[in-house]
């Protein structure tokens, strides 16, 4: 698993996270895995449909964008599994990505960013959810007004 843990946190940043819970004012910082690193097989990801979506586990809603970006579970392929969604008035350009934890959200993988091209709603790969408490999920995206991400799941 590639680690990735976020540093350097502003004390503006941190407070509007705690009075938030879920947007991120700027680019997240370290390093991201690149979507085909989590795509067809590696490292337990599946490929999904972008039209899939089961449970909302956890949710960012833009209002002023007309943009849901959400972390879905459903049982896909006869295993139930994770993924991120980003629904709405998509604009070509937006992206969505889901981090995935094996130690409690300290560090993680982030999958993706996938984009979509021609505004449509655009999902990433999907990983399989455990009933380890370590074993944690949160879904973001990029949109014209910032990075926004929902809380761990």
């Amino acid at each position: 698993m590639i680690s990735r843990k976020r540093k350097g946190f502003s004390a503006t940043t941190a407070a509007v996270l705690l009075a938030g819970g879920m947007t991120l004012l700027g680019p997240a910082s370290g390093a991201q895995a690149a979507a085909s690193d989590c795509e067809g097989g590696s490292k337990g990801f599946i490929d999904i449909s972008d039209n899939a979506y089961d449970t909302m586990a956890r949710q960012v809603t833009l209002y002023s964008e007309g943009i849901n970006i959400s972390l879905q579970y459903g049982n896909i392929r006869g295993v139930q599994r994770g993924w991120a969604l980003i629904a709405g008035d998509v604009q070509p350009g937006n992206q969505v990505w889901m981090d995935w934890s094996q130690d409690g959200g300290h560090n993680w993988l982030q999958c993706g960013p996938f984009t979509s091209r021609n505004g449509e709603n655009k999902t990433s790969a999907a990983q399989r959810t455990s009933n380890d408490p370590n074993w944690k999920f949160r879904a973001c995206g990029s949109t014209r007004s910032g990075i926004h991400c929902t809380s761990w799941w």
